[in-house]
């Protein structure tokens, strides 16, 4: 078949109860809303939720950044927000940072993460939703699943994956991005993206399979774009998987020791990212810990065959109790650091209000 687009584009529009899941109300009008307006627009669609925000999945043969699927899932968006209003719920369209759609809702609030790929004769993909984190919570499993041969065997043994893969990275505040060839520049990788909150992985390429993509995730920053806090970004993750690129097992395999990620209770705080099922992907205790739910699916002429909830499986039960360890130890700390972000990542809370009151205060140094 010709060339399939799949895309993935996700935003909180308002939580049910607080900040912790979704209102049955909203995913019965976002699938409603995908499939009246999506109809000569799109080949397949799921919708589902981590939190507080509304997935998106949607396949189609209009290539990324395509306007009629923008707008698509925008419109939704603005119908669930409808929704949202009337139900009173938690944040009502705070993800929609503009009044009108402007062609692509990139800089517009929505996380979007895309690819457009020739569909293989057997086309596995896996999809990571995140709640209560930001972009740079990817990059720890990203260099585990395409860069460390103790992750990913197929690095060794496999001859399509001996010669490694490319990582594109972003620079968010630079709005600058730089291209790694792994595994010769592996080091020089992981000075940048060991710094999550400004460096994040956007794509990995298969350096055997002439550049082809592997995995694609959301890089925006809400508060960035909107000069306020208004949110964590609560980020999404497309992976290929099999023939050339890291097996299911691998692709899966980083989340089985939860990493510290930022993002927990009112966006300030580091907590142990916990991989959850989709049933219990809604985060309460202190609004967290902060989750992520993964998704199989097959593509079958750019049919969405699935989902598999993989994080459902049993195999994942030692990493959430490790990650409820963690969660402990990092409450115990409250308002201090490390488990409270540094002061420059509260820039878009309180702390700009609380120095300009104290600001008479501050005296010099004898």
């Amino acid at each position: 078949m010709a060339r399939v687009t799949l895309s993935v584009i996700k935003a909180d529009v308002g939580g049910f109860v607080g900040h912790s899941g979704v209102h049955e109300e909203l995913l019965t009008k976002a699938r409603d809303t995908l499939a009246q307006k999506g109809k000569d627009l799109l080949i397949d669609f799921f919708v589902t939720h981590v939190g507080d925000d509304i997935e998106l999945i949607m396949t189609h043969q209009r290539g990324v950044d395509d306007t009629g699927i923008h707008r698509l899932a925008w419109d939704t968006f603005v119908e669930c927000t409808g929704v949202a209003k009337k139900l009173k719920l938690y944040g009502a369209g705070q993800d929609l940072l503009a009044d009108t759609f402007s062609g692509n809702v990139k800089g517009m609030g929505p996380g979007v993460a895309e690819m457009e790929f020739e569909e293989r004769p057997s086309e596995p993909v896996v999809i990571f939703m995140a709640d209560k984190t930001e972009p740079g919570a990817w990059n720890f499993p990203l260099y585990k699943m395409f860069a460390d041969p103790f992750n990913t065997a197929g690095l060794v043994i496999d001859p399509k994956m001996h010669l490694g893969f490319d990582f594109e990275v972003h620079d968010l505040i630079q709005h600058k991005k730089v291209i790694f060839h792994c595994p010769e520049e592996i080091y020089d990788l992981l000075v940048f993206i060991g710094a999550p909150g400004r460096y994040c992985v956007k794509a990995v390429y298969s350096r055997t399979l002439g550049g082809e993509i592997c995995a694609c995730s959301t890089t925006q920053r809400l508060n960035l774009m909107a000069g306020r806090y208004v949110g964590k970004d609560d980020p999404v993750l497309i992976v290929r998987a099999q023939s050339g690129m890291p097996a299911v097992g691998e692709v899966l395999e980083p989340f089985a020791h939860p990493h510290l990620v930022a993002g927990w209770m009112r966006g300030s705080h580091y907590g142990p990212l916990m991989p959850s099922a989709m049933d219990d992907s809604c985060p309460t205790r202190f609004d967290g810990p902060p989750r992520v739910v993964a998704l199989g699916f097959q593509l079958a002429g750019g049919k969405l065959v699935g989902p598999q909830d993989f994080f459902k499986d049993r195999a994942f039960d030692e990493a959430r109790r490790l990650a409820n360890q963690i969660a402990d130890y990092m409450r115990s700390l409250g308002p201090f650091e490390p488990h409270r972000l540094p002061l420059d990542e509260l820039e878009y809370t309180t702390m700009p209000d609380v120095m300009k009151k104290l600001k008479d205060r501050f005296m010099p140094l004898e």
